[in-house]
């Protein structure tokens, strides 16, 4: 789950670090009222989307006078911002954050995130901040730092904290706050099991403070049943609707921009399937795990959820019977393919458990209705069939 860079800043001044002052806007009526409220100065407008790449899209503004805050606020929200991040059809901006500008004197990346190979937390710090960080691992490696943490231990060490910092080369007091942020960023992601904390860019401001300039917090879907101050903060609008409506039935499913449905039960198998598919020239339309005891409610959501997508052509089923009943998936397909007038081609194929009765559903429904041996001759016949 994601949240919004005002979010994230809310959350590390909670705890301690140092970020700048500002204001967050979620109405357009609210603008005027709310900058009038701000001191003279210069600012930066930002707006608040779930995509990186906001700046080259216009979606970040320095402001030096407040008497031209109100405008370039209201030109700025409601506008759609693309990035490569967002897709073609970019995102709407409907909440805008506003904070005191700072005198940046140097720049750095600073990251904390659980390191699934190694089972441990993994900083990165480098030098070059306010850019990708991979492009810096592939142009500039030696520009970067990756120490990784024991998470058993009650947090990094005074040594393994030097280390990370190592790169910034701080100065006086800010080796200090430094240390302090490191050991800040390690609390929260384990606290608020956080998947990833990034600072892009951690500042110097020419009047040596350390600054988190912007801040990216990724969070564990699968904790927020135990983190309900976290999972307040989630904004639908910023969402795919089908993946929202997705997690309502509890269905693993991420839109993607291909023609051909999948609905596959197992993770790995659904990326076979996705991958077979482009192997024969054509593209998923999604990643749909139905899980592996699925009802026959369940089925019928995830197919409704696939034919939803206007951008697909056909519909490829590929179930392999564990805890997963063949028939009770066939059942859950017959239905919905009712409800919802089936009008694409649809190819399954069965294994496992019950795939005999499952077929025999299928077969009985007088839907038009391709049946597969095994998933190559499955994915032959759909791409065939929608071409």
């Amino acid at each position: 789950m994601n949240i919004h860079e005002h979010q994230a800043k809310e959350i590390l001044r909670e705890y301690g670090a140092p970020v700048s002052n500002g204001i967050v806007i979620e109405t357009k009526n609210d603008i005027k009222d709310k900058i009038a409220k701000l001191k003279d100065g210069s600012y930066v407008l930002k707006a608040q989307i779930h995509a990186g790449g906001r700046g080259k899209a216009g979606g970040v503004k320095l402001i030096k006078e407040k008497n031209n805050l109100v405008t370039e606020a209201e030109k700025m929200f409601g506008k759609v911002l693309v990035t490569h991040q967002t897709g073609p059809d970019g995102k709407e901006v409907k909440r805008l954050y506003i904070e005191e500008a700072s005198n940046i004197s140097k720049e750095f990346y600073l990251s904390c995130l659980v390191d699934r190979a190694s089972s441990q937390i993994a900083f990165i710090s480098s030098t070059q901040g306010g850019v990708d960080i991979e492009k810096v691992a592939d142009e500039s490696p030696e520009k970067i730092i990756t120490k990784k943490i024991d998470y058993k231990k009650e947090g990094p060490s005074n040594d393994e904290i030097t280390e990370i910092i190592s790169i910034f080369d701080l100065k006086g007091e800010q080796i200090k706050e430094g240390k302090k942020l490191i050991r800040i960023l390690y609390n929260i992601l384990i606290d608020k099991d956080a998947s990833l904390i990034e600072i892009n860019p951690l500042i110097i401001t020419k009047e040596k403070n350390l600054i988190c300039l912007d801040a990216k917090m990724n969070f564990d879907d699968n904790a927020m049943f135990r983190r309900p101050e976290i999972f307040k903060l989630r904004d639908l609008n910023e969402e795919e609707p089908a993946e929202i409506e997705a997690s309502n039935h509890e269905l693993a499913y991420i839109k993607l921009n291909g023609s051909i449905g999948c609905m596959v039960n197992g993770a790995g198998l659904a990326m076979a399937t996705m991958d077979i598919i482009k192997l024969y020239g054509q593209e998923p339309a999604n990643f749909l795990d139905v899980g592996g005891g699925a009802t026959k409610e369940k089925v019928t959501a995830a197919f409704k959820l696939i034919l939803a997508d206007k951008n697909v052509k056909g519909i490829l089923i590929n179930i392999f019977g564990g805890i997963m009943r063949c028939d009770v998936l066939a059942q859950g397909v017959v239905e919905a393919a009712k409800q919802v007038n089936l009008s694409v081609p649809l190819v399954v194929r069965l294994a496992g458990t019950n795939f005999k009765e499952g077929k025999k559903i299928l077969e009985e429904s007088k839907l038009k209705i391709l049946s597969a041996s095994d998933l190559n001759d499955a994915a032959k016949k759909i791409v065939d069939a929608i071409n």
